[in-house]
């Protein structure tokens, strides 16, 4: 593959040592809030996301040749599942639930090897590829807004101007920053924003930042693992093996997605190469290291692909500085603390900026694949897969939700089929 020069740093160009701690550390902020966010919600030690988010990105890497540059992180789709499973049988049928995810990407990705890939150009075109991508960044914008604006539900001005100035920052440096400013607009955003935070609480006596974890944390702490066959012994939970096995095909979508936003950005075709049974066997690989050590199952993130397209940094190098920083900050008790403690609306501005760029890609597909909105076809493709995936129309079968980026990609490609053969007659 012929190096992409319209980027600073493509797939495989190596950063100088010291900026390349700071890109890596910048796409640590970005991924951080959501990983420990999923444990948090389920009852789960966050530290173990942390460092099963690292160590899965790491062999995602490796099973994908260093050929994609994505992180994978705690996935929000299995939460309802992991709720429901830790209170009728703990973390064990959990991490059962999230090993046979992982074997469920196993069996896919074998299938594919042994049919080939030259149906993916047929299922997916760039009438529905652009929407689905921009579906993905638009549909996270609700959280986004939530974090930006409101505090514990309600509408707080001291957060929207917050968020504002952290949106604000990020804008600035990256279009106006020289040298690495203009590489790691992300960190510096979120460092402003923090800094404004803590001037915002000394001037209005507003807790906005606590330092108590902090405080408490220790310099070093073991995460509390749960792994499989050595703290409990194995026992079968068909419970869990039929509520989260069925999801995977829901983060299955999620995943296509992903690539296909990263083969915009990068100008590549991963789906050929490395191909498409090696990204869903690293995905696989993820979620079953993440189920062995007692983890939530992890999947690609869009805040890192943001990360990515702000900046015009692809490097594998910079994502596997990520994926080793969280291992090891997984292990520094005050560290996460510190990065725990970055405020919501803090969070939020930089969302706001990470989103809309993926669903900026999503607008360029149909640009430059020069896709006519004169055809009634397209305008409507288009259409159902942008109001059911951003609105969130959901499809509840037998206790298996299918719902958003999931349910509007299987709708375009329906009607890709459908509205195709019918043109055809």
């Amino acid at each position: 593959m012929s190096h992409n020069s319209d980027v600073i740093y493509d797939v495989h160009d190596k950063p100088p040592v010291g900026m390349w701690f700071g890109l890596s550390f910048q796409h640590l902020f970005a991924m951080f809030g959501s990983t420990v966010l999923v444990p948090i919600l389920v009852g789960i030690d966050p530290s173990i996301a942390l460092f099963s988010s690292g160590l899965g990105t790491l062999a995602h890497l490796s099973v994908t040749k260093y050929k994609i540059p994505a992180y994978m992180g705690s996935s929000f789709a299995y939460i309802l599942a992991m709720q429901s499973l830790m209170k009728s049988d703990g973390i064990a049928a959990v991490a059962q639930g999230a090993v046979v995810g992982g074997l469920v990407y196993l069996v896919v990705a074998l299938i594919i090897k042994f049919i080939g890939k030259d149906w993916i150009d047929k299922v997916l075109p760039p009438i529905v590829v652009g929407p689905i991508v921009m579906v993905i960044g638009l549909s996270l914008a609700g959280t986004a807004v939530n974090d930006a604006m409101n505090k514990n539900g309600v509408y707080n001005l001291t957060f929207l101007m917050i968020a504002l100035v952290t949106l604000f920052s990020v804008i600035a440096f990256n279009m106006f920053g020289k040298g690495i400013i203009s590489l790691i607009p992300i960190l510096l955003g979120i460092i402003v924003g923090y800094v404004f935070s803590l001037i915002v609480q000394k001037i209005t006596g507003t807790t906005i930042i606590s330092f108590n974890e902090i405080a408490k944390s220790s310099w070093l702490s073991v995460p509390h693992f749960n792994m499989m066959f050595i703290d409990y012994h194995f026992k079968l939970y068909p419970s869990a093996i039929l509520t989260m096995a069925p999801i995977a095909f829901v983060t299955m979508t999620e995943h296509f997605g992903h690539i296909m936003v990263l083969n915009s950005l990068t100008k590549r075709d991963y789906f050929k190469d490395p191909g498409l049974e090696r990204t869903l066997t690293g995905d696989g690989i993820a979620q079953i290291i993440a189920g062995f050590f007692g983890a939530p199952p992890v999947t690609s993130y869009g805040e890192n692909i943001g990360v990515m397209a702000i900046t015009k940094i692809h490097s594998v190098y910079v994502i596997a500085g990520a994926a080793i920083f969280a291992v090891l900050m997984s292990f520094i008790g005050k560290v996460s603390a510190l990065i725990h403690s970055i405020p919501t609306p803090v969070i939020g501005g930089v969302s706001i900026a990470l989103f809309d760029v993926i669903a900026a890609s999503g607008l360029k597909i149909l640009v430059e694949n020069k896709v006519n909105f004169d055809e009634k076809r397209n305008l409507l493709i288009a259409s159902v897969i942008l109001v059911s995936g951003i609105g969130g129309l959901t499809l509840n079968v037998a206790g298996v939700s299918i719902s958003g980026i999931a349910f509007s990609t299987v709708l375009g490609i329906l009607m890709h089929l459908i509205l195709g053969k019918t043109i055809e007659k």
